[in-house]
């Protein structure tokens, strides 16, 4: 489902009854989570795999409460926060890649989408939001193997600095190509693939007992505060709060 394909309508509780007959096809999708939210940032509708993850048997247990109710403390605000900007400023989230703790402190990537929903006057009346599981690589893609190279660099790199000319003559495509090859074959653009190898690294670090400024350097971060800004806007948490929480 495409969130920018959601139509307007006179109010939320007549959006929620023109998806209601879908809703069935939501809750057959097991890696992606799919809900809408009220002008409070309270579920009005979930799917199931979002029921799963946050644990709970039945869809209705989530319906009216916020993420901040539902999810960890260390989790909940930052997903609160993150749906009230969409709702007071009205711009969407596109492409948001995150890390994070599934049931069982598995760690998981996905790309998050949210967007405000408007009634036909513009006004907002509530937000969407859908997040995908990353998948496998496409294999079967025609430049799969030029871009597999690409991506093997970047696993054994990205403690240094990578630039996208340095890809793009691995790959021998241009910027163009390389950038709509990824997104085909991996699901993120190259930026993405070196945040997720960086940050895939340091998230397995922050379990040990390195040094915080350790991890950062020996990830590809020229310091600890470039470190923490970017690990937080992709997990919600500081380095040391993802620290506890594999800990708690």
């Amino acid at each position: 489902m495409h969130l920018e394909r959601l139509p307007l309508s006179r109010d939320l509780p007549t959006l929620l009854a023109s998806i209601e007959q879908v809703a069935p096809l939501l809750d057959a999708m097991p890696g992606v989570v799919f809900f809408i939210k009220d002008p409070q940032a309270r579920y009005v509708l979930v799917n199931q795999t979002l029921a799963q993850r946050c644990g709970v048997k039945s869809k209705d247990a989530l319906l009216g409460r916020t993420a901040e109710d539902v999810f960890p403390t260390r989790f909940g605000p930052h997903y609160t926060e993150q749906d009230r900007r969409v709702l007071e400023g009205g711009d969407p989230l596109n492409d948001q890649l995150e890390l994070h703790l599934y049931p069982g402190r598995q760690a998981g990537w996905c790309l998050t989408h949210k967007l405000a929903l408007r009634d036909e006057h513009q006004r907002v009346i509530g937000m969407a939001g859908i997040s995908y599981d990353l998948q496998a690589p496409q294999s079967s893609h025609p430049a799969y193997q030029k871009l597999a190279a690409v991506d093997a660099h970047i696993r054994e790199h990205y403690a240094q600095p990578i630039s996208l000319g340095e890809l793009t003559a691995i790959a021998g495509l241009s910027v163009a190509q390389l950038e709509r090859h990824c997104k085909r074959i991996f699901q993120l653009t190259p930026r993405q693939m070196i945040h997720k190898a960086r940050l895939g690294a340091a998230s397995q670090l922050l379990a040990g007992d390195l040094p915080i400024t350790d991890i950062a350097l020996s990830c590809g971060y020229t310091d600890h505060s470039a470190f923490s800004r970017q690990f937080k806007a992709l997990t919600g948490l500081s380095p040391s709060q993802y620290r506890d929480s594999c800990r708690a």
